[in-house]
């Protein structure tokens, strides 16, 4: 038998607090720019948490999917529109760590690879990455890993059974002792059924399962046919009655992130809002286990902008203007390359940039033409505008939201629209802004954790009442969150005013503030840097976690 000793043990000694043996699953982490294995806010908030955990010194591995081509590469048209591009990675820095080792899929049998993230490479907790993309498998077999989050629903199944069984099946095979098995979304959870294989019983399941939901988002809690799970022996061989009995599901809607709730021992919402959110969500289910909240968090060593938090820790406000002006600066560089556009670092700039999608409301301050453009077009108070962020490259409403930006910025002196919004951008964005523009339809966004890292880089958040915005905004003093409409508004009437309050606060408080009270905007800017340390850096959530779901009883 191959020794593995090397990878089973842990590399770094960990902090005795933090002892109990834990595996995360998730489908993507955004680790660094390099290593492109995501796709957006998922993936940020697990590098966040692989990167606190090595700060901590966790005894937490991570467990992941090595995806050949990404999430896919946002390039333009011949236009400027966006397409997509799917194009293979190479990574010289993974370790082949010659392990290999059989699952089943859909009855035949598929050969999976494990790489190795070391920790000093990126600074995380170590990482293996699986990949069925090798000589031993036959070509639709390789092509599982190659594309994160496949359009065809049966690869996508094919993809969470490498996640779970297979990630589940590592640890065996590196003989890894695992107390915890924390599946980041449900996409590992055939991981569950592997272990009521092992061990036969669904309690010895709930023992060592710890389970994170992350949206109230239809699209996001994934259901299938539970016959064709049962043919991709997604049930790692249990009987079909006994799945029945042990996930709850009696019809055919095998729904995905209810069985994960049911074969937990406790979960948890990704903030307070959407802890409340998810409490009522599956209230009407049975077998549900506790679901608590531990708010997203975002790494401050990996985000934070070292030179603006000393200006603002030493209460230098020239210092900090010097240094956001700076950011600003580089970032524009960006802009020019995309667009031929010059920005100017001295003008206010709003950025909107995210995982484009319909309920976030991209182009929602754009609807009242007449209002954007008289606010596009002052010269007392100037501004420039800059959106970024990828679309799910099947979903054809958020690709035209993309483009129609695209065509109406072209003649906008002030506006861009960028491409390529990954960990590396994302970076320069947030030093880019001064005003972070957040409008998702509430209670749609989760957690959102975009405007963390916009504040630890000396940018103000404008953002609807939704998410980790309810722990943190204080209006006026270190953010603005105008009141949202009253409960039980039809979605027309609530983007109408969202749209107003959102339009009132830029053009009525933070232009006037930013050109005409420079002291009072330079305090909101210090305030809004100070308020989201230490709370919603990482360490704090990571610790979390061992705490209230890991090591509770």
């Amino acid at each position: 038998m191959a020794d593995y000793s090397k990878y089973n043990s842990h590399p770094y000694t960990y902090d005795p607090q933090y002892s109990k043996p834990v595996a995360y699953f998730s489908m993507e982490f955004g680790i660094h720019q390099p290593l492109k294995i995501y796709s957006g806010g998922l993936g940020f908030l697990a590098g966040s948490h692989m990167r606190s955990a090595y700060e901590l010194k966790q005894n937490v591995i991570g467990i992941g999917i090595l995806w050949r081509n990404g999430y896919y590469d946002q390039i333009r048209r011949g236009d400027k529109t966006m397409d997509v591009l799917f194009q293979q990675k190479l990574y010289s820095y993974l370790e082949d760590t010659g392990i290999k080792y059989e699952i089943t899929v859909h009855g035949h049998p598929v050969w999976v690879q494990a790489f190795y993230l070391a920790p000093e490479v990126f600074g995380t907790a170590p990482m293996f990455l699986l990949t069925t993309d090798i000589p031993e498998n036959d070509y639709i077999s390789q092509t599982i890993t190659h594309n994160l989050y496949d359009a065809d629903a049966a690869a996508k199944v094919a993809q969470s059974m490498v996640l779970g069984i297979g990630g589940a099946k590592l640890l065996d095979v590196l003989g890894r002792e695992t107390e915890v098995y924390h599946l980041n979304e449900a996409h590992a959870l055939s991981a569950a059924f592997y272990l009521y294989s092992k061990f036969g019983n669904v309690e010895a399941v709930k023992q060592r399962m710890v389970f994170t939901t992350h949206t109230p988002e239809e699209a996001g809690n994934e259901k299938h046919d539970i016959g064709m799970l049962q043919n991709m022996s997604f049930f790692a061989g249990v009987p079909m009655d006994k799945v029945r009995e042990i996930s709850g599901i009696h019809d055919h809607v095998f729904n995905h992130t209810l069985v994960g709730l049911r074969l937990s021992r406790i979960a948890n919402g990704v903030s307070k809002k959407h802890g409340e959110v998810s409490r009522q969500m599956w209230s009407g289910h049975e077998g549900v286990c506790p679901i608590l909240h531990i708010t997203n968090s975002q790494n401050a060593k990996y985000w934070a902008d070292e030179e603006l938090y000393a200006a603002q820790q030493a209460g230098d406000v020239a210092a900090l203007k010097a240094r956001k002006s700076a950011l600003k600066r580089i970032a524009f560089e960006e802009v020019a390359d995309q667009s031929g556009k010059l920005f100017d670092p001295e003008v206010l700039t709003v950025v909107w940039a995210r995982r484009f999608a319909g309920y976030k409301r991209p182009e929602l301050i754009t609807r009242d033409v007449q209002r954007f453009e008289r606010i596009r077009h002052s010269t007392d108070r100037p501004i420039q505008l800059i959106w970024a962020g990828k679309p799910y490259p099947m979903d054809l409403g958020a690709k035209s939201t993309f483009n129609a930006l695209v065509h109406n910025s072209k003649g906008w002196k002030n506006v861009s629209v960028l491409v390529g919004y990954e960990l590396k951008l994302s970076k320069l964005l947030k030093g880019a802004a001064d005003v972070w523009l957040n409008n998702p339809r509430i209670p749609r966004e989760a957690s959102g954790t975009s405007g963390m890292t916009a504040s630890m880089n000396g940018a103000v958040n404008l953002s609807t009442a939704d998410g980790w915005m309810l722990e943190y905004a204080k209006h006026q003093v270190n953010a603005w969150m105008p009141e949202p409409a009253a409960p039980g508004t039809p979605d027309h009437e609530v983007d109408r005013h969202d749209m107003d309050t959102l339009l009132d606060a830029l053009e009525n408080e933070i232009l006037p503030m930013y050109y005409d009270r420079t002291d009072q905007w330079w305090q909101v800017v210090q305030n809004s840097m100070a308020d989201v340390l230490p709370f919603f850096d990482s360490d704090r959530m990571a610790h979390e976690y061992y705490e209230k779901l890991y090591t509770a009883e």
